[in-house]
């Protein structure tokens, strides 16, 4: 595999959208939520109810404007995974949430959702995801990276925060728990 990583920009929106439309969620039946559901602040039917087009509209609208930033992770020309995070106070979600938004939110990046295509996984692209994160954050001058996991013991369906075992391996540790979610936090040392 010739594994590259690079941010999400309007010039990459058709290597986006041809991952989520042909390979992320392919194993589970599907899904169409662009990775737009940590910029709102709504219920699950309220968000998906206007459709796939509504739901591709709003995304196009997000990444042409800034607000839906991340990562692809390529096999050579081909987008097979993908990583949602940015600074925290850009998810609606998490600062509605008075759990999720504690702590420092002004120098944190935040990472809301890894999807990594079926036949992709195990392949440590996560982990790519995860070390190109902490890099681009730390020469961004961000002081934290935060993750939100869900504990269990092993993995579900729609598990898009990550595992915590990643989390662990780079370095992040866990600050506080609620509800079967934990907030994991990595320090990044400025030089």
């Amino acid at each position: 595999m010739n594994l590259e990583i690079k941010p999400l920009t309007p010039k990459f929106a058709a290597d986006f959208f041809d991952f989520f439309d042909n390979r992320a969620f392919t194993d589970r039946g599907g899904a169409f939520c662009y990775c737009t559901w940590f910029h709102c602040d709504c219920s699950v039917d309220e968000h998906y109810k206007p459709g796939k087009e509504a739901m591709r509209d709003c995304a196009i609208n997000y990444i042409n404007s800034g607000l839906l930033n991340g990562y692809l992770a390529y096999d050579g020309s081909i987008a097979v995974g993908w990583c949602n995070t940015d600074r925290k106070e850009n998810y609606l979600r998490l600062m509605k949430d008075p759990f999720l938004c504690a702590g420092n939110t002004e120098k944190t990046k935040a990472i809301v959702c890894f999807e990594i295509a079926p036949e992709y996984r195990g392949k440590r692209i996560a982990a790519a995801l995860l070390a190109r994160i902490c890099d681009d954050a730390k020469v961004e001058g961000y002081t934290f990276v935060e993750g939100y996991p869900t504990l269990h013991e092993k993995h579900t369906p729609f598990d898009y925060a990550g595992p915590m075992r990643l989390y662990e391996k780079f370095g992040f540790i866990k600050v506080t728990e609620q509800d079967n979610v934990a907030i994991m936090r990595k320090e990044l040392v400025q030089k």
